[in-house]
């Protein structure tokens, strides 16, 4: 199946939680909605100023929420007979990111170097916030440990909790780590062994053994 109808660059694609739909961002600043069956259009999502740089969808209802240069992240509702949206303006540089984490939760992060937790309920301030000392690129919440994992322009890749803690950060060294800018993480909860990767602009993507008991 190929999916069309972006104008520019596609930056971020999702699966919505029923599996039936897929949900795509690009820099011609709007997110689409697909049918994963028949490729056919369903919505179309705009209203950014400016590129989109992501898209996550809710892990168990209709909702995604979009990241955007214009240093919003939108939040939409396809639950009701009309969609709602929820527009957040909670950073003053470009959004790089935002994920859903549990059913209540939203986490975004920012070229400001901050990241921001935020209750679904009231959007209005966040519950947590994060300061580091780089851009924060494409993040990952373990949906399971309640874990942000965040990769920076400065080659780190730093672990808080979901209440702003930190955790630790991953070793940077010529043996183990990147050599340039890490651009994302995910996490593999699921992977007992491997419960991390990340990639960056050296071309590498690594796996990493995450021990939280061990702090290694």
């Amino acid at each position: 199946m190929e999916f069309t109808g972006h104008r520019a660059v596609v930056v971020a694609a999702d699966w919505m939680s029923a599996g039936n739909q897929v949900i795509t961002a690009s820099w011609d600043r709007s997110a689409l909605l697909h049918d994963s069956e028949t490729g056919e259009q369903i919505s179309v999502l705009t209203g950014h100023d400016q590129e989109l740089t992501d898209v996550r969808s809710h892990p168990s209802q209709q909702l995604a929420v979009t990241s955007s240069k214009d240093t919003t992240f939108r939040l939409w509702d396809f639950r009701g007979p009309s969609m709602l949206v929820n527009v957040s303006q909670g950073h003053n540089q470009p959004v790089t990111s935002a994920v859903f984490a549990g059913s209540d939760k939203v986490v975004s992060g920012s070229d400001d170097r901050t990241v921001k937790v935020w209750d679904l309920k009231n959007m209005r301030s966040p519950v947590a916030a994060i300061r580091v000392d780089s851009s924060v690129n494409r993040f990952s919440v373990s949906q399971t440990q309640n874990l942000i994992a965040i990769p920076h322009d400065n080659r780190h890749i730093r672990i808080y909790d979901i209440n702003g803690n930190r955790i630790g950060r991953l070793p940077r060294s010529n043996r183990q780590g990147h050599s340039k800018m890490v651009c994302s993480v995910a996490w593999a909860d699921d992977n007992a062994m491997c419960n991390l990767f990340s990639c960056g602009f050296d071309r590498q993507v690594l796996g990493w053994s995450v021990n939280l008991q061990s702090k290694e």
